[in-house]
């Protein structure tokens, strides 16, 4: 018979790992968040703590969120940018760790990215992860869409991206930051801009046994992916008014100063 799992409500593994905090923004999503946080209840290494941001629910997402002995917090502008960036700023770990309401992390998540966030030099870790309610489609159609987003906007920004459904950066990276990025831009998608505001010569690792499930609801239907691509040139069009994408690969590319 295997150990229990120390409840991540307490926090006392997440010191092991400096502490993560796991932010998790929700608009309406009671069913999805229940299964999430079923999921963080049996990591194999607990977080030291789990933020849930409701964005004006008019479900059942909060009590949700209480009945799992999660902190809450409201976040009234609309929006996941506003509502990732209040959880990050309230966020007491050391590393913060984000997932949507509909990422299902596998057992040893915590442990993964934490130990990946450690590496020395690394700002941010970034995951790939599957589509579980997609039918026999999801596995190629989730590796297309995941694939293609990590090379177009890794080539956009001259370094890898941040998919918001399964990352982890740290809390020092997200301070330095914190007035870059465009919360108050409903249009743009969060996760890409705040690689954006990391800058060209952030390190962002990449790490391919980092998985998560996810729900497909976000590329059905030509509406979705219509929305999904109007965001993604919005957020590529105000950060390339800041640095445009050869000066983001020429500062990438220059060596450090010694």
């Amino acid at each position: 018979m295997s150990p229990p799992i120390q409840s991540w409500q307490t926090g006392s593994r997440g010191g092991e790992h400096g502490g993560l905090s796991v932010v998790i923004p929700a608009l309406d999503d009671a069913s999805a968040l229940d299964r999430c946080l079923n999921a963080l209840e049996r990591q194999t290494l607990a977080p030291l703590e789990i933020i849930v941001v409701d964005n004006g629910s008019r479900d059942a997402t909060a009590a949700v969120a209480r009945r799992h002995g999660a902190r809450l917090l409201t976040e009234p502008r609309r929006g996941i940018g506003p509502a990732a960036a209040l959880g990050y700023d309230n966020a007491r770990g050391q590393l913060i760790g984000r997932l949507d309401a509909d990422s299902v992390p596998a057992p040893d998540w915590v442990a993964r990215v934490s130990t990946a966030a450690q590496q020395p030099g690394v700002d941010a870790v970034t995951g790939t992860g599957w589509f579980y309610d997609g039918g026999l489609w999801a596995r190629p159609v989730a590796h297309l869409y995941l694939g293609t987003y990590y090379v177009l906007c890794g080539a956009a920004l001259g370094h890898p991206p941040l998919w918001g459904s399964n990352m982890v950066l740290r809390r020092s990276a997200w301070n330095a930051v914190r007035a870059r990025v465009h919360v108050e831009d409903p249009e743009v998608h969060d996760d890409l801009d705040l690689a954006f505001a990391l800058g060209p010569r952030a390190r962002i690792l990449v790490a391919r046994d980092v998985r998560v499930g996810v729900s497909a609801r976000s590329v059905r239907g030509s509406a979705q992916w219509r929305r999904r691509l109007r965001r993604a040139w919005h957020t590529l069009d105000v950060n390339w008014r800041v640095q445009a994408p050869w000066e983001r690969w020429q500062a990438r590319l220059q060596p450090a100063e010694s």
